[in-house]
């Protein structure tokens, strides 16, 4: 007769220290939450030459220096990776590299010697002898992963797996493979800007609104420890510029609202948004037309936040407003202004959360002047903008806000 497990009181059961390995990376531990937790399985996804090797190489070249560091590469030899740590610079020759795509292999090197560290570049890669089909499709990438969490929670392995990304930017393979795994990392940018960003999607040992933020350089990926100083860089008193506080986690950052709007005889207009949310665009649109008498309903309407950085919160409502009514009266902010209040369907102003932190980063940058919906128990935060106007209504504010300075 088979032994029946019987449950255990939650009173009774001991709870295990959370004993992270921090990366080097500051800000892939900040997405992180402080570091990888031993037994965990962290998956990090991103387009073909973001940088996804890069990070993981530098990750366990920090690691190495205290505790076994292994590398499963399925997709490059050991002398293409040989190649890639040189550029890094010292720091990379602890690592044990494995080259091999069959899961049989990895998982008797990881029983046999079970490393303090490990990272699959890259999953999709992996195939298992027991069954049929070639590496990445959905069977494959689901028996693959789910032998990898087994090895991961018995031998106690901080484990990375690098995931491939499908054209529509989602993750390859199903979407087990996200449900198996403790956190997912998404690696974003372009190649035209050297700034790379970490957002988590999910995260079992920490917080998912956590951003990090990362500069490509020859060397390597650096951390960017204060984002709003790239983000600000073609920032000034320009027509359709707008600065407005976002919160990343636990750091508020300061970026550029841009808006274009100009004439046109296409039938509807355009309503092109990057970075911010098109349906929440809409929605200011014809709050503007409605309660501010800005008509914008023949006009080409382009919003953008500069930098490649995004700005979903509602939060945002009142700096793309303003920076829309710079555009549409061709004249610019009077000086640095900030602003932040989420747009009602009325024309109201209604609060928005973490008022302080966002009145403090921009102090941080010499904004002067800050208007906002209404403040609350933030009003009287310090430190503060010289001038902050909270107001209650839509019309209130764009006065404000093109209030020539004084002196």
């Amino acid at each position: 007769m088979v032994g029946v497990t019987q449950p255990v009181p939650l009173s009774e059961v001991r709870a295990l220290p959370e004993a992270r390995i921090a990366t080097g990376v500051a800000e892939l531990d900040r997405v992180l939450g402080g570091g990888v937790v031993p037994g965990s399985l962290v998956l990090i996804g991103g387009e073909p030459g973001i940088g996804k090797s890069t990070l993981v190489l530098q990750a366990l070249a920090h690691v190495a220096r205290s505790r076994s560091a292994l590398l499963v590469t399925g997709e490059e030899s050991p002398a293409q990776v040989k190649a890639r740590a040189a550029r890094l610079g010292p720091g990379c020759e602890s690592i044990a590299v494995l080259a091999e795509t069959r899961l049989e292999v990895v998982a008797a090197v990881l029983e046999a010697n079970p490393p303090g560290i490990c990272a699959i570049d890259s999953v999709q890669t992996l195939s298992s002898d027991a069954l049929d089909g070639a590496p990445g499709t959905p069977a494959q990438v689901r028996l693959v992963t789910a032998e990898l969490v087994r090895i991961a929670k018995t031998r106690d392995i901080a484990m990375i797996l690098v995931g491939q990304v499908t054209k529509d930017g989602g993750l390859a393979g199903p979407r087990l493979l996200e449900h198996l795994v403790d956190a997912v990392v998404s690696f974003e940018g372009d190649d035209v800007r050297a700034l790379r960003v970490l957002r988590a999607t999910k995260n079992r040992f920490g917080s998912t609104n956590e951003t990090g933020v990362l500069e490509m350089r020859a060397d390597g990926l650096t951390s960017v420890e204060d984002p709003s100083g790239i983000y600000l860089a073609e920032a000034g008193e320009r027509v359709g510029s707008c600065l407005f506080p976002a919160i990343e986690g636990s750091r508020a950052v300061l970026v550029e609202v841009q808006a274009l709007v100009g004439p046109t005889d296409i039938v509807p207009p355009r309503r092109v948004a990057g970075g911010v949310d098109r349906t929440r665009l809409a929605q200011v649109l014809a709050v503007l037309g409605r309660h501010a008498g800005l008509r914008l309903g023949d006009q080409d309407v382009f919003v953008s936040v500069a930098g490649g950085a995004r700005a979903p919160d509602p939060a945002a409502d009142l700096a793309i407003a303003l920076a829309l009514g710079s555009a549409f009266r061709g004249e610019p902010l009077p000086g640095p202004v900030a602003a932040m209040g989420e747009i009602g369907l009325t024309g109201a102003l209604r609060p928005v959360g973490h008022a302080a932190r966002r009145l403090r980063v921009a102090v941080d940058h010499s904004v002067a002047r800050a208007v906002t919906g209404p403040l609350g128990d933030a009003g009287s935060a310090d430190p503060r903008p010289g001038e902050v106007v909270a107001c209650t209504e839509l019309r209130d504010a764009i006065r404000a806000a093109f209030r020539p300075r004084e002196g």
